[in-house]
């Protein structure tokens, strides 16, 4: 909400600038043409073909620019501008706190732990110097993901230049795990080689690299293989075939995004940096923990000491990563003293909510939710 509000001023400002500067922009155009026609007239007086005094056009052309006014004419969009900026900046000033030490808690971290995790973020990237420069400033030992994330770059980069084989050579030692993966990475690569070599109109070295190379996948994918194996009647000119789409760019860069996901995959990293995970939630969960802090400090609570939250702090889906239950009657997020537990009806609480509910593990109670009646032993825990 309150982004939403600091971007709806920053259009407010920008609309504003934009007709202060039309504004001002048509007032100079303006000016431009007054003196043009002064130049020209003094210029025709100059040649002898009009006998005007030159004075009284240099006085005429006073006499319009002053009736032009241009500081009257600008001094209210220009006043509407300062205002609008004024709003904004006292906007900036009130909803980005610079002090954010209150909402976090002081934690000792190992400090060789974090410089492995900003040494590994920058090998993730591909800023191998700047990793490099890194671990050798902060005398640390070098980071054991750094030459996995080299050999997977070097592979990139050669799928840029439209070389498949490092990744061709890659996925067949891989072969085995990408299988239990279900992935279907090697056959993609091998599709799009296959392709290239159509491209090149060697029908001869096309069908011999499918023997090879495609054969083996046909037991489980042979709609595909029948699909490459058309392709051979239009070698040349399979631009302007049905499967003129197999020569689509997107291809490749799919397949580049799939083979990063499968070599983080294998190698038991996510495909994206962790560590920029991290700085967007807390950006995100940033504003929700300031106004936390604030609220505690009036009433004379220690927040940090709590051990959840009494406020939900809601961050985007990207940031779901497993799932949750919250007790719909106590507001508590399930834990493993306190799972979510299913009741005969369909219903779930956690067990708690189900405990005060029964006053006892023989009561039968009513589910808040509906008119029918259980009791705690029949109730059941769930497992997310």
């Amino acid at each position: 909400m309150e982004f939403s509000t600091i971007k709806d001023a920053f259009d407010r400002v920008t609309k504003k600038q934009k007709v202060s500067s039309s504004k001002a922009q048509e007032l100079i155009d303006q000016f431009g043409r007054e003196i043009e026609q002064a130049l020209a007239k003094l210029q025709s007086v100059n040649d002898h073909t009009c006998p005007v005094d030159p004075k009284s056009i240099l006085t005429e052309l006073n006499s319009k620019l002053g009736e032009i006014s241009p500081l009257n004419q600008l001094e209210g969009s220009q006043k509407e501008l300062n205002v609008g900026l004024s709003k904004y900046v006292k906007l900036l000033d009130k909803l980005f706190n610079p002090d954010i030490s209150k909402a976090y808690r002081n934690v000792d971290f190992d400090v060789h732990t974090v410089n492995q995790i900003v040494a590994c973020h920058f090998y993730r990237e591909g800023q191998f110097d700047l990793g490099d420069c890194f671990v050798n400033e902060a005398r640390e030992p070098e980071a054991i993901l750094r030459s996995p994330f080299l050999e997977m770059y070097r592979i990139l980069e050669a799928m840029k230049s439209r070389n498949l084989e490092p990744a061709l050579t890659w996925a067949a030692i891989q072969r085995d795990r990408l299988m239990q993966n279900g992935s279907t990475l090697e056959l993609k690569l091998h599709r799009l080689q296959f392709v290239e070599i159509l491209q090149n109109g060697n029908r001869g070295a096309a069908l011999k690299y499918a023997r090879t190379y495609l054969a083996p996948f046909a037991s489980l994918h042979m709609a595909e293989i029948q699909k490459l194996m058309a392709c051979l009647l239009w070698v040349g000119r399979l631009h302007c075939s049905p499967y003129a789409e197999l020569l689509s760019t997107t291809h490749w860069e799919n397949l580049a995004e799939e083979f990063t996901q499968q070599f983080c995959s294998l190698l038991g990293q996510s495909n994206e940096s962790p560590l920029n995970k991290v700085v967007e939630a807390g950006a995100q969960g940033l504003p929700t923990l300031l106004k936390l802090a604030n609220l505690m400090t009036t009433k004379k609570h220690e927040w940090q000491t709590m051990k959840q939250l009494p406020v939900p702090v809601d961050l985007g889906r990207e940031f779901q990563f497993h799932s949750i239950f919250v007790c719909p009657v106590s507001r508590d997020q399930g834990s493993e003293a306190n799972p979510p537990m299913l009741m005969p009806c369909g219903h779930v609480l956690c067990k708690q909510s189900i405990v005060k509910l029964s006053k006892s593990s023989t009561r039968m109670f009513k589910c808040p939710y509906c008119p029918l009646e259980s009791s705690v032993a029949q109730c059941r825990q769930l497992h997310f």
